[in-house]
């Protein structure tokens, strides 16, 4: 069931509410959301335990609510797989696509959850939407507070330092929402030095890093729109093998300015 831990500030809470509304009806990029569930389901699978867990938390629920997402790949690493999003709209969308029914409306910075409730937690983009680095330290701690001691943090975030990230970050919002070159507000974030430093203040220590998602964005979904517009499954099909071979880039020297997220693997200390 989707139940309500209504402990946001109103107006942030609203905002994505919103956004989840359209969530729930939006179909002009699937093309480019399965571009990105497949690029996030191979880094799960290659850093998932084995052997499945016994609980997993997955920190929004936004890829199941506007594609296939993520729920299958952990419903096959965990026997328990819980699911938060701010926005009610989200969930409801998650769980009609799904089935997903482990889903509670929170707020990762105060997490409705006794300590050490996890075994992995899955963060994927959550924590750089929000207004500044403190704010992600609070979603850090919190995530520290609810998983077991050895439990697995899995985390993306944007990488700052991909000079299409940092310049998006240095200019106004506003002005690149009307423009549609971001489809909702997009926060503070850092490189991977940065993201290793917090890990290490908020009590985890990192296993692995990596680069994901090499592909020039904003040109791949204009791409992704015009194929899913005009273009048959084949053309699909061909589109989505030009994309996947951007991901060689995250083993060649300049990963950290190609990929558009750090990916972090994590344990809890």
């Amino acid at each position: 069931m989707i139940a309500e831990a209504d402990r946001t500030p109103k107006d942030e809470s609203n905002y994505w509410e919103g956004v989840g509304v359209t969530a729930g009806t939006a179909g002009t990029d699937n093309l480019w959301r399965a571009h990105s569930d497949s690029v996030n389901r191979a880094l799960l699978e290659a850093w998932l335990p084995r052997k499945p867990v016994d609980c997993l938390l997955k920190t929004d629920a936004y890829d199941e609510a506007v594609s296939a997402g993520l729920f299958a790949t952990l419903a096959g690493r965990a026997c328990s797989v819980f699911g938060i999003d701010l926005a009610s709209a989200t969930l409801r969308a998650a769980r009609k696509r799904t089935g997903w029914n482990e889903l509670l409306c929170a707020d990762v910075r105060c997490l409705p959850f006794p300590d050490g409730r996890f075994d992995v937690v899955v963060s994927l983009s959550t924590l750089d939407h929000f207004h500044d680095l403190p704010e992600v330290m609070a979603g850090l701690s919190e995530l520290h507070r609810v998983m077991r001691p050895d439990g697995e943090l899995l985390l993306t975030m944007d990488n700052l330092t991909n000079p299409a990230v940092a310049l998006r970050n240095a200019l106004p919002f506003g002005l690149l929402y009307r423009l549609g070159l971001v489809p909702y507000f997009t926060g503070a974030t850092c490189g991977v030095r940065g993201l290793r430093r917090l890990l290490s203040e908020a009590g985890f220590e990192v296993q692995e890093a990596r680069h994901v998602m090499h592909c020039p964005r904003v040109l791949a979904v204009a791409a992704t729109r015009l194929v899913q517009e005009y273009g048959g499954p084949s053309a699909a099909r061909r589109c989505m093998r030009v994309l996947s071979c951007f991901e060689w880039l995250s083993v060649g020297p300049l990963r950290y300015v190609t990929g558009y997220f750090v990916a972090i693997k994590a344990i809890r200390k």
